[in-house]
């Protein structure tokens, strides 16, 4: 979000408060934000809180002298690149759906071509009484982004839909809505992520050391880019990206017939999940008990999910494998892209600051006649470059 003008819109409500911690995630993305509050939200909050924590002057007034002459709310509305109204009350929501314009926030809202977000925050009955609803509605047709709101329970001490949003999801809103280029539009894309588990006994399994990272920060970006995304994950500590479908496997097996069933109805299809090779023949259906006899394991090949869907890609579907390896990476990298029938094998080795459970990795992505060495960077920022060279080299 770094070098993006966002104005906050703060209205009178007792969640005013989150908004603060919601300017705070702003400023460390680098974004510049502008704070615009009613009269009714500084009884909540001080306007001084919100202008030291932005850096800029907090807005309570279309009349303010304390301000340059630039009629403010036209020099805002220019320079936005998205409003949030956060919270957004039953008051304020009625206003901009009819086109009334009487203070600061709804006179700058009405003259913004910006996208425009509204999170609600009220009580239950407020929230669903059939004018707020028909209010909300007229808001979508014009474009505003309309946030859900949280159940719990409310400041009136009822239990229901009507809270705010934390600062963390409604800055995923904001985020997915001006972070990036939406150069995947539309584009329909597959992601596997995190490791397999295969079971010894009720207690005991085999894994690897994936934590998942890869696959959710491709996940992130391509989400961030426009694009709709499945995410079939292994288990993971992680918490899937907003607006992504997800579905949790556990097995290979599980993991193997998930794909088949969806394959079909992606365009891109991105392999980075930790897929064991192989599983106990047998799994006991009682805990092993530990005896002074060695124990040995048979074990069985799993389906080999990558190779399946190169031998089944669809016209103009597009696969992408990945290869961590810890020795003669590209050479087992080239072979890996032809055995597959892959389109690109994005590889990495094993090393001290990347690859499994770290926050950095070393990309090489290879296709049939280019080789292309990204470097050590973030997962995030290794997704975006393997979307990018997917972008450039093969839509």
């Amino acid at each position: 979000m770094k070098n993006k003008t966002v104005v906050l819109g703060v209205t009178g409500g007792i969640a005013a408060y989150k908004s603060v911690m919601l300017v705070s995630l702003l400023k460390k993305s680098g974004a510049d934000v502008h704070v615009v509050m009613t009269k009714n939200a500084t009884e909540f909050v001080t306007p001084l809180t919100f202008q030291t924590i932005s850096g800029n002057k907090c807005i309570t007034s279309t009349f303010d002298k304390n301000i340059e002459w630039d009629v403010g709310h036209i020099s805002l509305a220019k320079k936005a690149d998205v409003l949030i109204i956060a919270p957004a009350t039953a008051n304020v929501i009625a206003k901009l759906a009819h086109g009334i314009a009487d203070d600061m926030l709804t006179t700058t809202a009405l003259a913004m071509k910006c996208p425009k977000i509204i999170v609600p925050a009220m009580n239950t009955a407020m929230l669903e009484n059939p004018v707020v609803q028909e209010n909300l509605k007229i808001l979508t047709e014009y474009g505003y982004i309309i946030t859900e709101t949280e159940y719990g329970t409310l400041a009136c001490k009822d239990k229901g839909k009507g809270r705010m949003l934390e600062p963390e999801k409604i800055f995923a809103y904001i985020e997915q809505t001006i972070s990036s280029p939406k150069n995947f539009d539309g584009t329909k894309i597959l992601i596997t992520a995190g490791g397999t588990r295969e079971s010894i006994d009720p207690v005991r399994y085999i894994t690897n050391h994936s934590s998942g990272k890869m696959g959710y920060a491709l996940a992130k970006a391509a989400i961030l880019r426009g694009a709709n995304v499945t995410l079939i994950s292994g288990v993971t500590a992680l918490e899937p990206p907003k607006f992504t479908e997800c579905v949790n496997i556990v097995t290979a097996d599980e993991m193997y017939n998930e794909v088949k069933k969806r394959y079909k109805d992606y365009d891109i299809i991105i392999k980075a999940a930790a897929v064991a090779d192989y599983r106990p023949e047998n799994t006991a259906d009682y805990k092993m008990k530990k005896s002074k006899d060695d124990v040995t394991l048979k074990m069985v090949q799993n389906r080999d999910i990558l190779l399946w869907l190169g031998e089944n890609k669809l016209p103009g579907q597009i696969l992408i494998g990945f290869c961590l390896e810890t020795e003669n990476l590209i050479e087992n990298a080239k072979n890996k892209l032809k055995k597959k029938n892959a389109d690109v094998i994005a590889a990495n080795l094993i090393g001290a600051d990347s690859g499994f459970g770290t926050d950095n990795n070393t990309v090489t992505l290879l296709t049939q006649n280019k080789v292309v060495k990204l470097g050590t960077m973030s997962k995030y920022d290794t997704a975006h470059e393997i979307l990018s060279f997917i972008k450039e080299s093969l839509l």
